[in-house]
């Protein structure tokens, strides 16, 4: 069962500037145009400990990792970040516009950790590649650097009304990313016990950060076999409400080295793709080079039920062991590659009840299926493990 905690956490000092120069996506959400834009915007951004610059002749004594740890240590004692005064969770919102003006709400909070199960449950597997890099970033770090995204199975009050109280007084920080989405962090002192006890009984379904808890999970036993319990038995998680309805969009699959379907019938742009595919009655476009241009194509998948993803992968791309399935969430990239030969399958949104029943079949869903957004920024609040 998820047991909650606040913690003293690293916010940045309102002297280090603006904190949309500060802060960043999570690490495996920036592309190499934008971390360089990162690393412009202040010399004190986050990207610099998530994903920092790899040197010629880095070994196991100096590299990006190491550097990340003592650049961390750095701006502590310079003051760039500061702890909060007494433990505390964090209220946090995403403000933007999708079909009108919309918000997404939640708690920044210290969740124990326990193996994957009935109170924390992935939807989406894991590669080894990725864990191995965030364990090596983590034992330099010595800290939760980006919150891993989970959503409740349905309404909590206890924390409605945390939110609902830090709402009605100015965020302590406020930044906007560049697709306009403002978020705000409210520092709230303390936990009430109430919340404590309404975690107990949920169920937390990892939405985005599935290799981040991963990792945590990997780093708690090595510090437990050395060092026994610690503030690294917990990991720092957004929880949002399921209530909130975050958007999940999807990741589409680019594909190559197999000659895949491309079912469907014609129509004649992107946009009118994308205004078809829906994950209701499992409809996708595909996206094929036609020697001139891309051509688009709607099909539709009988029977079963969504996300659209399962079924692509379960009844098409399972026929195809060959295939090099590639991931890309935005649908203009993803058609940039149909046009370089790869065949690209564009899917629909889903839900996140959707997810759920996969989970509560016993099933997951394959890597890279969802795009939760927005996602919160990482350097908005770090917990320190010292």
């Amino acid at each position: 069962m998820p047991r909650i905690q606040p913690f003293t956490g690293l916010v940045y000092a309102p002297s280090a500037g603006d904190p949309t120069a500060l802060t960043a996506p999570p690490y495996d959400a920036i592309t190499d145009e934008e971390r360089q834009a990162y690393l412009a915007a202040n010399p004190h951004n986050v990207v610099r400990l998530i994903l920092g610059d790899e040197h010629r002749g880095d070994d196991d004594r100096e590299n990006k990792y190491t550097r990340a740890g003592a650049l961390l240590r750095t701006w502590r004692e310079a003051g760039v970040l500061v702890e909060t005064p007494e433990p505390s969770v964090f209220v946090y919102e995403m403000a933007f516009e999708r079909d009108g003006p919309r918000r997404v709400r939640g708690l920044i909070a210290a969740i124990e950790l326990e193996p994957f199960g009935e109170g924390i449950v992935p939807h989406e597997r894991t590669m080894p590649g990725p864990i191995d890099d965030r364990l090596r970033l983590i034992r330099q770090a010595r800290a939760n650097l980006s919150p891993v995204y989970a959503v409740l199975r349905g309404p909590c009050p206890p924390q409605r009304a945390v939110i609902e109280r830090a709402g009605a007084r100015r965020p302590d920080l406020e930044a906007t990313d560049p697709s306009g989405v403002v978020h705000r962090l409210w520092i709230e002192p303390g936990i009430p016990e109430e919340l404590v006890q309404a975690y107990a009984g949920e169920s937390l379904l990892i939405a985005d950060g599935h290799h981040r808890y991963t990792t945590a999970l990997a780093y708690r036993e090595e510090m437990r076999e050395a060092h026994g319990p610690g503030p690294w038995d917990a990991m720092m998680l957004l929880v949002v409400e399921a209530v909130e309805d975050p958007p999940v969009l999807p990741i589409h699959r680019v594909i190559r080295g197999a000659d895949v379907p491309a079912p469907g019938f014609a129509v004649g742009s992107l946009e009118e793709a994308l205004r078809i595919v829906s994950d209701e009655d499992l409809r996708f476009a595909v996206a094929t080079s036609n020697g001139d241009g891309v051509s688009f194509r709607v099909a539709r998948l009988d029977g079963g039920d969504p996300p659209t993803v399962v079924a692509i992968h379960d009844r098409i791309l399972s026929r195809y062991p060959e295939a090099e399935v590639g991931f890309e969430a935005d649908a203009e990239r993803a058609v940039a590659a149909a046009a370089g030969g790869a065949t690209t399958y564009l899917l629909p949104p889903t839900h996140v009840d959707a997810i759920r029943a996969v989970i509560e079949r016993g099933d997951r869903l394959p890597q890279k299926s969802t795009w939760f957004w927005p996602k919160p920024r990482t350097g908005m609040v770090i917990r320190p493990l010292d």
